[in-house]
C-alpha cells in the first residue's frame, strides 16, 4: 500500500492533468492517513470534548483505526448526529456549533486531507484572487493588503454579509459542484450522508436540511468551494459591467487655475501664482463625476464581502440588488438586510473583519515636492470600541483587577497566558495606522497581571514589578517587559514575557501559515510511540491505547507527594499523552495504582 504522501501527490498530478478523479473512496482504506489525521487533531482542545457520545481522543488505539477502516470499506460507517451548542456573537445573538464524535472527526480530517490535495490541483488555480478565507498563504491581512494597494479612488463601500451562510448552504447545489470534478459516487455519497447526519439539541434529534457541519474540519473547505460560484459571478459579470474607462477626465476648474498660476509665475507675479496654486489644490485634479469612468473592487473572506465603487450611489444600489438576486436564485442564500450597508467613503467608515476602512481626503497634506499625497487613499484603523471592549475583560468598575481563575497556576503559565492574549490582538492590528492605541490595553493588562501575581503570592503589585521587570532588545530598540525564567538542567531555560512588542504600524502583512500537509507527512513522536505498541508503564504489548489529558497544567495541581506514578512520568516528559495498556489505562481513570 502506498504511503500517504505518495497518494496525495498522485491525486495532485491527476488533478493538474485534468484526469477524472474516480477512486477517492479507496484512498480511505490507507491507515497512514488516519495516523496523520490523529497527529493533527489530538492537540486541539476540542479533541477531549465529547460529541453525542462519550467517545473522545482518550483511549485512541490502532485497533480503533482498523475498525473504522473496515467499516468504511464495507460502507457500514454511519455518521453520528453532532451535539449542538451555541456560542455568543458580538451582536448579542448566538452562533450554532456542532460537536462531532471523535471517530467522525478523525474520518472528516482524512476526507479533508484528500479533498485539500484535490482542491490544490483543481480548485485553487481557478479560485478568485479576491478570495482570502481558508486558503494557503492567504488570510485577513492579505485581504487588507489588496484593499490598501488597489482600491484608491472609491466613493462608496458596499458591506455585504450573507445571512447564516454556513447554515443555509444547499446540499444539492454543493454536491452538483463537487460532481463536476469528482466522479466517485461512493465518496460523494459519504459526503452527502455527512451533510444530512443531523444534530442533537437538548438530546432531541433534528434533521440538517441545509448547511455544512460547523465545527468540523470539512466545513471551511466545502464552504469555500460553494462560495467560489459567487466569486466567479462577480469577476465575470459584475466587475466587467461596472468597470470602464482608462482614467478620469481632467477637471476644467483645476486646469484653469493651474494654467493661470503658470502664467503669473512667468510674468514674475510669484505671490499671485502661489495663491492660485493653493486655490487649485483645494479642487480635485480629475473630474470625480466623470460619467465615462467607473471602478468596482471586490474582496471576500468566508461569508464577509466588501465592494468598493467609484461612481454614483444609484449604481451601488443596482449592484446590491444584482448580488442579492444571484445569491437567492443560484446559491439559495440571502443577503442580511441589517448588515449589508452602503457607506459613503468620504464621510463614514466601513467595518470589515474588525478593521475600519477609511478613504482619506485632505487637501492640506503635501509631500516634499508640494504635491497632495493622501487624497483618496485607503487607510486601515483600529476601532476605538475594540480597545475599550478588551480592556473591560481585565477591569472592574473601571479599574484593573486580578483574575482568580489563574491564581493556582505557576508564574510562568500566568505570564504566558497574558502574553498570548495580548500578542494575538497586537499582531492582528499591526496594519492599522493607529495601532499605538493598544498602549492603553497594555497598561490595563499589565496592571491586571501584576495584581494576579500579587494575589497568588499574597504580596503587593510593586513587589512583583520589581521582581520580574526586565529590559530586552527589540528591532525598535530597548523595551521594558515582565519576564519569568524557569531554569532546566541540561536544557535551555523556559522564558515567558509580557510586553516587549513594539506598537508600530506594519505596512505589509507577513503570513506564517502552517506548512502544507504533504510536507508534514513524517511521523511525529506520538505516532512512533503508538506504533511501538508497548505500554510505557508496565511494558505490556496487549491492547495498547493512548491516555490523554487536556493540558499539562492539570498535572501540576497536586502536591508532588500525592502524584501517582503515571502523572510523574507525563510531567517529567512534558507530554499530554501516555501510551498504556488497557489495564493501566483503566487503573488511571479509576484512581488505582497501575501495574
Amino acid at each position: 500500500m502506498r504511503n500517504a504522501e505518495t497518494t496525495l501527490n498522485i491525486i495532485r498530478e491527476r488533478g493538474k492533468r485534468g484526469l477524472p478523479i474516480n477512486d477517492l473512496y479507496r484512498k480511505l482504506y490507507n491507515p497512514e492517513f488516519y495516523l496523520h489525521a490523529y497527529a493533527r487533531l489530538y492537540t486541539n482542545d476540542g479533541a477531549m470534548t465529547p460529541g453525542s457520545t462519550d467517545e473522545t481522543v482518550d483511549a485512541m488505539s490502532l485497533t480503533k483505526i482498523r475498525q473504522l477502516i473496515d467499516d468504511v470499506r464495507h460502507e457500514r460507517h454511519r455518521w453520528a448526529p453532532a451535539r449542538r451548542k451555541y456560542i455568543p456573537k458580538k451582536n448579542g445573538k448566538k452562533r450554532p456549533l456542532g460537536i462531532a464524535t471523535w471517530k467522525d472527526k478523525l474520518l472528516q480530517e482524512v476526507i479533508r486531507m484528500l479533498l485539500e490535495a484535490l482542491f490544490e490541483a483543481l480548485y485553487e488555480p481557478q479560485f478568485s484572487t479576491h478570495s482570502h478565507g481558508f486558503r494557503p498563504q492567504r488570510g485577513c491581512h492579505t485581504a487588507f493588503n489588496e484593499i490598501v494597494t488597489t482600491w484608491t479612488g472609491d466613493r462608496w463601500f458596499l458591506e455585504g454579509d450573507i445571512s447564516k451562510c454556513f447554515e443555509r448552504i444547499d446540499h444539492q447545489t454543493l454536491l452538483s459542484i463537487l460532481r463536476r470534478k469528482i466522479h466517485d459516487n461512493r465518496f460523494l455519497r459519504l459526503i452527502q450522508n455527512l451533510l444530512q447526519a443531523g444534530y442533537l439539541e437538548d438530546w432531541r434529534y433534528n434533521e440538517t436540511l441545509s448547511g455544512t457541519p460547523q465545527g468540523g474540519p470539512l466545513s471551511p473547505l466545502l464552504a469555500n468551494i460553494y462560495m467560489n460560484e459567487l466569486d466567479q459571478y462577480v469577476e465575470q459579470v459584475l466587475l466587467p459591467k461596472y468597470t470602464r474607462g482608462e482614467g478620469r477626465r481632467r477637471n476644467k476648474d483645476y486646469q484653469r487655475l493651474s494654467h493661470a498660476a503658470v502664467r503669473r509665475k512667468k510674468q514674475g507675479r510669484l505671490d499671485e501664482a502661489k495663491e492660485l496654486r493653493k486655490l487649485a489644490q483645494r479642487l480635485p485634479s480629475l473630474d470625480p463625476s466623470d460619467p465615462d469612468f467607473r471602478r468596482l473592487h471586490y474582496v471576500r473572506y468566508a461569508d464577509d464581502i466588501l465592494l468598493g465603487f467609484a461612481g454614483p450611489k444609484a449604481e451601488v444600489e443596482a449592484i446590491k440588488q444584482e448580488l442579492g438576486a444571484f445569491l437567492r436564485d443560484h446559491l439559495k442564500l440571502e443577503l442580511s438586510q441589517e448588515k449589508t450597508l452602503i457607506t459613503h467613503a468620504k464621510t463614514k467608515t466601513a467595518l470589515f473583519l474588525g478593521y475600519e476602512i477609511v478613504v482619506l481626503h485632505a487637501n492640506d497634506k503635501h509631500d516634499r515636492h508640494g504635491r497632495r499625497s493622501i487624497n483618496s487613499k485607503i487607510e486601515l484603523r483600529l476601532p476605538a470600541q475594540v480597545v475599550e471592549k478588551k480592556r473591560t475583560l481585565y477591569q472592574k468598575k473601571g479599574k484593573p483587577i486580578h483574575r482568580p481563575g489563574l491564581i493556582h497556576d505557576d508564574d510562568f503559565s500566568i505570564v504566558s497566558q497574558y502574553q498570548s492574549e495580548y500578542r494575538g490582538l497586537v499582531q492582528y492590528y499591526l496594519l492599522a495606522t493607529n495601532v499605538s492605541w493598544l498602549n492603553r490595553l497594555h497598561w490595563t493588562m499589565k496592571s491586571s497581571l501584576l495584581k494576579t501575581l500579587a494575589a497568588k503570592h499574597k504580596t503587593r503589585s510593586s513587589v512583583m514589578r520589581c521582581k520580574y521587570t526586565r529590559t530586552i532588545e527589540t528591532p525598535s530598540g530597548s523595551m521594558k517587559c515582565l519576564e519569568v525564567v524557569v531554569p532546566r538542567a541540561g536544557k535551555k531555560p523556559l522564558v515567558a514575557r509580557f510586553g516587549g512588542i513594539p506598537l508600530r504600524r506594519q505596512k505589509v502583512a507577513i503570513l506564517k501559515d502552517q506548512a502544507p500537509i504533504y510536507v508534514m507527512m513524517k511521523r511525529n513522536e506520538l505516532l512512533k510511540r503508538l506504533l511501538a505498541d508497548t505500554c510505557e508503564l508496565c511494558g505490556s504489548t496487549e491492547n495498547v491505547e493512548v491516555h490523554h489529558v487536556r493540558k499539562l497544567a492539570d498535572l501540576n495541581k497536586k502536591e508532588q507527594k500525592e502524584k501517582p506514578a503515571w502523572m510523574h512520568v507525563m510531567a517529567a516528559r512534558r507530554r499530554k499523552t501516555l501510551i498504556t495498556c488497557h489495564e493501566c489505562h483503566h487503573a488511571i481513570h479509576a484512581g488505582k495504582p497501575t501495574r
